[in-house]
């Protein structure tokens, strides 16, 4: 084999080698930082998943505090009347 065929496949093996380093380490990069926002999103769902929670209990209180604020206002009306007869 000639020298220029010998440089040409040594040239060539060692691009190929460095294709292929740099696309490993483009991968663990790209990896690491889904998994970083992965981990972000996951604290975000959580916390509005406890928030949500939240507001589902006041919403089904809110319609107990209406009814007793219904009896509430009975209450004085009727004693508004009494007082008045």
């Amino acid at each position: 084999m000639s020298e220029s065929i010998v440089a040409a496949l040594i040239t060539g093996i060692l691009s190929l080698v460095g294709v292929v380093i740099s696309n490993w380490a483009a991968a663990r990069k790209t990896a690491s930082a889904l998994h970083t926002h992965q981990a972000v999103t996951d604290t975000k769902l959580e916390a509005l998943t406890r928030e949500v929670r939240d507001h589902n209990h006041f919403a089904r209180r809110m319609p107990v505090v209406e009814e007793q604020i219904k009896v509430i206002n009975h209450r004085l009306n009727d004693l508004e009347h009494a007082e008045k007869n």
